[in-house]
């Protein structure tokens, strides 16, 4: 079983800054992607970014050129560098590691982002 915690949510301005953070623990094998995805009221949810653990990214078309995820295999940790936030990237932000091989999906229980002035 792995679990996954992700801090560093909050409330920000419009062009402000986060960095969420997800710690990952339990059996957790060496090869995976870990990455975010995040689901706003009444909409279905959505990569964010993710990264795999040889250092490949993917994101969002909507957070490319301002959001950038890095890991540290060590740790077992995923982070997220949110820049110039907008309100449309207010939502719930989700944690994901896909296990290699078996191709499951575990899944943190997200920390809230809010974007207002």
């Amino acid at each position: 079983q792995v679990q996954l915690v992700e801090s560093g949510g909050g409330l920000v301005q419009p062009g402000g800054s986060l960095r969420l953070s997800c710690v990952a623990s339990g059996s957790i094998f060496s090869i995976n992607t870990m990455g975010w995805y995040r689901q706003a009221p009444g909409k279905e949810r959505e990569l964010v970014a993710r990264i795999s653990s040889g250092g490949g990214t993917n994101y969002g078309d909507s957070v490319k050129g301002r959001f950038t995820i890095s890991r540290d295999n060590a740790k077992n940790t995923v982070y997220l560098q949110m820049n110039n936030l907008k309100p449309d990237d207010t939502a719930a932000y989700y944690c994901n590691l896909r296990a290699f091989g078996s191709g499951i999906d575990y899944w943190g229980k997200g920390t809230l982002v809010t974007v207002s002035s």
